[in-house]
């Protein structure tokens, strides 16, 4: 019925993905719906809302195909058939034929700043530009319009514009002579600042590097040259201040709006207490029943105060139990990014003989990590470096001892290089990677001037790995790393996932590290129930099943029965979160 046809299709279209992906992930061999569980056999209460005549890819454990889905308050208590369907159908029921259209669960994003929004609206805006010129045009026009502030900050720009030792410092002295200016760069590890901004911070050519962070500094002069890497940002951006609580809420809605037109339905936001006032925006939202996804956030733990800052994590992880909002990880930085050198490698860079920076001291990582799993909170370790990788896990795997094994679901997020054989590891310590399928492939631009002289062509073509992960039974969740990727529609990074390849790029030997190609069935569990896992919220939500909340999604087109490199271009329709519509699409029926 419905797999045979899919098949087919996906046989003749499917041109860059690795297998028929349909056909690897289901158990409805003849493609026939499940027959529906009630919730009770004996008495059947009608449903407010009834889907019919849908292809209701299920996520379920067996990737089940239903036609139906019936929805009682904010729970699924029916799922299979048409036929099944009819006995919820009461005189108030809503009756919604979806005439073939695509349902899937509610997609998950597990690493997005959504409380980043915020900067968005209320500083400098740099994605839009791609050169130091148009940079400076953007800012001039931003000050032009904000003559009165007393510091600026923005964010976007992006570190291939300026390789080596990043912007300097004169460009902004050129349109921002006096007012301390600090611009984030597009992946948040690097500040490019004003001659204003070094002098508030105090930081000259006698300043040395902090602790995990970089001073980038005139190779003729010594003299700080205008870029910040890693901690050597905080000198800045302590004394240039942060948006207030209103500000923050602001974002955080606007970000909804953002996401429950994507689909997104649940979200890990890492950034409490890295910036002030963020946790406070979520939690005044909550009581104010403004948010209309559901957060499982983390907190950032800072690398200077140890195991002993855990029991102030407890005291706001104990005060946060709405459904919608709730802190349930500890986040660590464990090293930098490639682009600023910062990454830390089991090898060195070839550009530069450093092998980057290790953030935490491994002995106070161990123990904070320990402290963490024991007070019930997942470890959600930035980590891009293969060498970051490797202590990371040993931090896990020291938890364990001290603890116990439990179903702890410690996640390292990013993971551009790893070492093989710790994949294994992942695997034996339960742990979950948590990638970004954004950033799957050669990149013009930043592949050949960041990627290849930076790591040597034989570590670059190694990047990113998800299939073999997938392969040995370990947990991968996707995510967008926003607003590092401002355009987070997890359609698109289930299409990159499967391709690996730029858009409109046709050459094969263009295609990011081929062997770890996802297929279509991969890349919607990431985003759902994989998610869910890594999120702690697979009872809850992440696949279409009885029992169930009704994060729901329709989609204008049915993922199985078109070409991979259309699935970017596909709608979302309708978003429900725990039954409730918060997104439809207004052009389309």
């Amino acid at each position: 019925m419905f797999l045979k046809k899919w098949t087919s299709v996906l046989l003749a279209t499917v041109l860059l993905s690795p297998v028929s992906a349909f056909a690897q992930g289901t158990n409805q061999a003849a493609g026939q719906a499940p027959q529906g569980i009630a919730a009770s056999a004996k008495q059947v209460l009608p449903a407010d809302v009834v889907f019919t005549n849908g292809v209701v890819y299920t996520v379920d454990r067996n990737r089940n195909v239903a036609e139906a889905v019936a929805i009682r308050g904010d729970k699924i208590v029916y799922v299979g058939t048409d036929e099944g369907a009819k006995k919820y159908i009461g005189s108030q029921t809503k009756v919604n034929d979806l005439q073939g259209k695509m349902v899937l669960p509610g997609f998950i994003d597990s690493h997005t700043h959504a409380s980043k929004t915020t900067g968005l609206i209320y500083s400098i805006d740099l994605y839009d530009g791609g050169s130091i010129e148009e940079y400076l045009t953007i800012i001039e026009a931003f000050v032009k319009d904000h003559p009165h502030e007393k510091t600026l900050q923005g964010r976007g720009w992006s570190n291939p514009v300026a390789p080596g030792i990043g912007p300097k410092k004169e460009a902004l002295d050129k349109v921002v002579p006096d007012v301390p200016l600090a611009l984030t760069s597009d992946d948040g590890h690097s500040l490019w600042v004003n001659s204003a901004a070094l002098k508030l911070a105090g930081i000259t050519k006698d300043t040395p590097n902090p602790e995990g962070g970089i001073i980038e500094r005139d190779p003729k002069t010594g003299e700080p040259s205008g870029t910040l890497r890693e901690k050597a940002m905080d000198l800045v951006l302590a004394k240039i201040g942060g948006y207030t609580v209103e500000q923050y809420k602001s974002g955080i809605e606007e970000y909804q709006l953002k996401a429950v037109e994507r689909g997104v339905t649940t979200v890990r936001d890492p950034d409490m207490l890295r910036y002030p006032n963020v946790l406070e925006a979520y939690e005044e939202l909550a009581k104010e029943n403004k948010l209309t996804i559901r957060y499982r956030n983390a907190i950032t733990a800072n690398p200077d105060k140890g195991p002993e800052q855990i029991a102030e994590f407890v005291k706001i992880r104990e005060r946060n139990q709405n459904p919608l909002f709730q802190v349930n990880a500890v986040k660590i930085f464990m090293d930098g990014v490639v682009e600023g050198a910062t990454a830390y490698l089991e090898k060195p860079y070839e550009h530069k003989h450093t092998n980057g920076e290790l953030i935490w001291n491994p002995e106070i990582y161990k123990k904070t990590a320990a402290e963490a799993d024991k007070a019930g909170f997942q470890l959600h370790v930035h980590s891009i470096g293969d060498a970051s990788t490797r202590i990371a896990l040993d931090g896990m795997e020291y938890a364990e001892k001290q603890n116990g094994a439990h179903d702890s679901r410690h996640s390292l997020v990013h993971l551009q290089l790893v070492n093989p054989q710790d994949i294994a590891r992942f695997k034996k310590l339960g742990a979950v990677g948590i990638v970004q399928p954004f950033w799957f492939m050669q990149e013009e631009g930043y592949y050949d001037e960041i990627e290849v002289p930076y790591l040597g062509h034989e570590r670059a073509q190694q990047e990113y790995p998800m299939k073999s992960f997938i392969n040995q039974g370990v947990h991968i969740a996707s995510s967008s790393d926003y607003i590092v990727t401002p355009e987070f529609n997890p359609l698109h990074g289930i299409q990159q996932g499967i391709t690996r390849i730029e858009e409109g790029e046709t050459d094969p030997s263009k295609i990011a590290n081929p062997d770890e190609r996802a297929t279509l069935p991969d890349m919607i569990a990431s985003f759902t129930i994989d998610g869910a896992y890594a999120n702690h919220v697979d009872d809850v939500t992440g696949s279409i099943e009885v029992g169930k909340k009704a994060d729901i999604i329709v989609l204008d087109k049915n993922l199985f029965a078109i070409p991979v490199t259309q699935i970017k271009d596909v709608q979302v329709l309708l978003t429900l979160v725990e039954g409730k519509e918060v997104y439809r699409r207004q052009d389309k029926k």
